[in-house]
């Protein structure tokens, strides 16, 4: 089995890629969706984050703004965090790559924002990046409403630079032309694989 990490900014397209291989019925590992999942109500991570932030979990509930700002800014405290929340991550992936090795898929991809960030992974076959110009990528993020502009700054800052993880990918796919020539890319990217 070939398992591809997907990869890229936020607001870069990953979700795009992740659901053009999830049409072509390849298994998708979503770690944000994970990570939801574990801060979720009633969640794993729950206990251990307000252990680490007192005040961020109310009626077991995770108080996202509230965690925002305990974390953004502060390297000690990110790392903390990432401490409790990467291990359990890093358990869910490996649970989904069971599966998909016992299902005999051809292909499995890993949709993981901070592939290149984090520790590495030596059973990932390839990296593939997406990748918009950061005007297009602030704009998309900017669409969600859920942060301001310095919010994106801020995150977008933490993140390894674009340009960087390009040049650490085996493949980029950009996605800020439109959206027709990122499935395109993606089309002639899984013919290849799947050859």
């Amino acid at each position: 089995m070939k398992i591809i990490g997907l990869t890229g900014g936020i607001g870069m397209g990953k979700s795009t890629a992740a659901s053009f291989f999830q049409r072509a019925r390849i298994p998708v590992f979503d770690a944000d969706a994970t990570v939801h999942r574990l801060q979720g109500h009633r969640g794993r991570a729950l206990k251990p984050i307000e252990a680490a932030f007192p005040g961020t979990v109310v009626d077991h509930r995770l108080d996202r703004a509230a965690l925002r700002s305990a974390v953004l800014g502060r390297p000690d405290a990110l790392k903390r965090l990432e401490a409790i929340i990467h291990p359990m991550v890093r358990d869910a992936e490996c649970a989904f790559l069971a599966r998909a090795r016992r299902t005999a898929s051809r292909i499995a991809v890993l949709d993981i924002p901070l592939l290149l960030e984090t520790a590495k992974r030596p059973y990932v076959d390839l990296v593939l990046v997406v990748s918009a110009p950061r005007d297009v990528q602030i704009h998309r993020v900017g669409l969600r409403k859920r942060m301001d502009r310095a919010q994106i700054e801020a995150v977008i800052a933490r993140q390894m630079p674009d340009q960087a993880k390009r040049r650490r990918a085996d493949v980029v796919v950009r996605t800020g032309l439109s959206r027709f020539h990122a499935l395109r890319s993606l089309r002639r990217f899984l013919h290849s694989m799947l050859a």
